[in-house]
């Protein structure tokens, strides 16, 4: 089975790439695995300034892979274990002294859109599709994004794109701040690494110290967001009729 979550370097830039294409990069227990261990390693590589996260083959990520939902909720503990696996992710994003850059294509749903929102750059294709699905189905979000998104884009707007979690393109995501960019999607990796390119040129300890200073001002609820979040999320996956309405889909 190839592994769900590759790396490479490209000089002082660690590629990260989600790798389980048949499934649209969806989040199973070895992908969110995988990426943990991914950043992990990049983040205590001295060599690497930037880190570009990307999705291999017709999307970015479809969200939670929701075909290993008795995974998830197979007990109490496993079910936090998992919640906790994802915030994980986040938290080695946003705490990072690298810059990471999201270069999304496709669709970026869920707990992928949330991790894209963590990132310091965010490219998006111009055919990108996204939203949040969780409501939907009793659950919850995840991302430290209820106290992220409010901050950005307010309270009525955040709420409209997580309890209508109605489908959105790449024009909206530009328009909210949630892009940076919009790209073709022939160029987007290329463009990326142009971007990191540029970043390697500052200086790394003034780069990394905006970085903390601006998250840690900003975000500074994030923390406290994400703990709700995660108890949150947990009595979702653990509810009967969440489950039920996975299963329907």
């Amino acid at each position: 089975m190839p592994e769900p979550v590759l790396t490479h370097n490209d000089g002082p830039i660690r590629w990260i790439r989600l790798n389980r294409p048949e499934r649209l990069n969806a989040m199973n227990g070895p992908l969110v695995d995988g990426l943990v261990r991914a950043l992990d390693s990049a983040n205590t590589d001295a060599s690497v300034r930037v880190i570009i996260l990307h999705g291999e083959g017709r999307a970015f990520c479809s969200g939670d892979d929701l075909k290993d939902l008795d995974a998830q909720t197979a007990s109490d503990a496993a079910t936090a274990a998992w919640v906790d696996t994802i915030q994980r992710v986040t938290l080695q994003i946003m705490d990072s002294d690298k810059i990471v850059i999201a270069a999304v294509h496709g669709w970026c749903v869920g707990g992928a859109l949330e991790w894209v929102i963590n990132c310091d750059f965010r490219l998006f294709a111009a055919t990108t599709r996204w939203f949040f699905p969780e409501v939907s189905y009793g659950l919850f979000v995840t991302g430290g994004v209820t106290a992220l998104l409010t901050k950005q884009i307010g309270p009525q707007k955040t709420k409209e794109l997580m309890i209508l979690g109605a489908r959105q393109d790449a024009q909206m995501a530009l328009d909210l701040g949630i892009a940076w960019k919009l790209v073709p999607e022939d160029s987007l990796l290329n463009e990326a690494r142009q971007l990191a390119s540029a970043i390697i040129e500052k200086p790394a300890v003034a780069v990394a110290d905006i970085k903390r200073a601006i998250n840690q001002g900003f975000h500074s609820t994030l923390k406290d967001a994400m703990e709700i979040e995660t108890e949150a999320t947990v009595r979702g996956f653990l509810s009967p009729a969440s489950q039920a309405l996975v299963r329907e889909f």
